[in-house]
């Protein structure tokens, strides 16, 4: 993404974490930075059984600049360890940022493959890591690509996905080829020093308007390529699962949405066949990346950016918020469906249900019995043609501030709605981003699982598999919960609520040393 630096360069470290710490709106549940800012996930992975998760962090604060990569360990994606950064700036190629990357596996020797910046652009860089991948070491020859393909006008090129196919090494660098589209350069090695380019697997179309959920960007982010199902990428399909291609549209500095093509890799192409939304919050899930962990379940994170000024981040001493991590499985239509890892049921706490009942007429609530700022609520629901449902989170007491998600059916009768999030009341704050979120809903019989998850500032929904993700700013404090029928018949199969616990009981540092 675009550097921004802001002109409050520097605010003391104690000042800086006692800000964060004390803003209502911090997330509890969800991974954040120990103070300052936070972007793009980096190197997720898990090493000899345990989790890593790299990000995107300035420790000086709440704002993007001079991007080192911070580092937390899990055992269980759930709780996490602030371990000490582990890639920051120094002469040379990455003197003005370590951008995104990956780590992998070379033989046994963690390696990270990440955009080094210097003079105003990026390259891929490479650096090598101890046994418990806590010290780092550049490579003396970084970068290991000196230059963009020669004779292409680019818009950018950044941010790596690294595999191995055999003996050879492949990797895409995410790119844009102005007045066209969106690309992912394809390269291969037989050391991850020595890059032969191959050229662009798949280009995007940069026309169009973008303001479309689905228009494709003048460059690609954070390019994530895997197989779908079983099997490795360039190997035959063990059955009809996709190859998956992941980007987020990005134009001149600006973060649009994460999107996915399904289609087939093979050689040094990628055969698109349909195109998808990864997520109905747009830029709220971006720079998404994914890893296969060690009982071969797929894992994505996603950067969760701020919908409130750059000076309202600088003042809470913090910026940006890490998803909770994701299980990515195929559907029967093809597409992806995600929820979260069954590991973050370990936080809840005071279960509450509210017992099956049907729901007619406008205006029908339901008595919910359950609050807070930190919530895990899961309802069955089955609508009528014509039916919908409004489910309401940090509700004021007075009314002036809710936030309210909307499962809709269409009234023709076909399997077929729409998941929104109504987002006009959450805050009465005018200068915080409430702009409607929504996309559609495949629902047999009318029938939704729906999962929503309430961290103070961040709201993470799943509807039958489809993720709509976004950030709130609640101003008065408010913890109701409500639920009503606004049109139709509606019949409330279940619904269970727990409060969720944090996961950050200790003082954190903003620069970890090694223990």
């Amino acid at each position: 993404m675009t550097e921004t630096i802001h002109p409050l360069a520097t605010i003391p470290r104690e000042e800086l974490l006692s800000r964060a710490e004390a803003d209502p709106l911090r997330p509890r549940f969800h991974f954040v930075s120990p103070a300052g800012w936070l972007n793009d996930p980096n190197g997720v992975s898990q090493w000899n059984g345990t989790y890593h998760l790299f990000y995107q962090y300035n420790p000086e604060g709440a704002f993007h600049h001079r991007i080192q990569w911070g580092h937390a360990t899990s055992t269980d994606l759930v709780t996490w360890t602030d371990q000490p950064v582990a890639l920051e700036p120094s002469a040379g190629p990455d003197a003005e940022g370590c951008w995104s990357g990956v780590l992998v596996n070379d033989d046994g020797t963690p390696t990270l493959v990440y955009s080094g910046r210097f003079e105003g652009k990026e390259l891929p860089c490479v650096a090598v890591g101890s046994p418990d991948l806590l010290t780092w070491t550049k490579d003396p020859g970084n970068p290991v690509i000196a230059a963009p393909p020669a004779g292409v006008d680019i818009t950018a090129y950044r941010d790596h996905c690294v595999w191995r196919e055999g003996d050879t090494w492949r990797q895409l660098v995410g790119s844009g080829i102005r007045d066209v589209g969106g690309t992912a350069f394809l390269y291969e090695s037989s050391d991850l020093r020595t890059w032969d380019y191959r050229g662009p697997l798949l280009i995007g179309d940069a026309q169009g308007d973008p303001a479309d959920t689905d228009w494709t960007g003048t460059m690609w982010e954070c390019v994530d390529l895997f197989r779908a199902g079983q099997g490795r990428l360039g190997s035959a399909p063990a059955d009809h699962s996709p190859d998956v291609l992941v980007f987020s549209a990005w134009d001149d500095g600006e973060t649009r949405h994460p999107l996915y093509w399904t289609g087939r890799y093979a050689g040094d192409t990628f055969t698109s066949e349909a195109l998808h939304r990864l997520d109905y919050g747009g830029r709220f899930f971006y720079a998404p990346q994914s890893f296969l962990d060690e009982s071969g379940r797929r894992v994505m994170f996603g950067w969760m950016q701020e919908g409130r000024s750059d000076a309202a981040m600088v003042d809470a001493g913090w910026s940006g918020v890490m998803s909770l991590p994701r299980l990515t499985t195929v559907a029967n239509d093809g597409t992806l469906e995600f929820a979260p890892v069954p590991e973050i049921g370990k936080l809840r706490r005071n279960h509450t249900s509210v017992p099956a009942q049907v729901l007619v007429g406008a205006g029908t609530r339901v008595t919910t019995v359950v609050s807070g700022n930190q919530l895990d609520l899961e309802l069955d629901v089955q609508l009528a043609p014509g039916a919908e449902i409004r489910l309401g989170v940090l509700a004021s007491a007075d009314g002036a501030e809710q936030t309210v998600i909307v499962l809709g059916r269409d009234a023709d009768g076909t399997p077929t709605g729409t998941l929104r999030l109504d987002r006009t009341r959450s805050s009465l704050d005018s200068a915080v981003d409430v702009e409607e979120k929504s996309g559609p809903l495949s629902m047999t019989d009318g029938r939704v699982r729906l999962r929503v998850l309430v961290d103070r500032s961040a709201v993470e929904i799943f509807a039958n598999g489809k993720p709509l993700t976004a950030r709130i700013y609640p101003t008065l404090g408010g913890e109701g919960v409500t639920l009503a029928a606004t049109e139709g018949s509606v019949r409330l199969l279940s619904f269970d609520a727990w409060t969720m616990a944090g996961v950050f009981e200790e003082t954190r540092s903003l620069l970890p040393e090694r223990k």
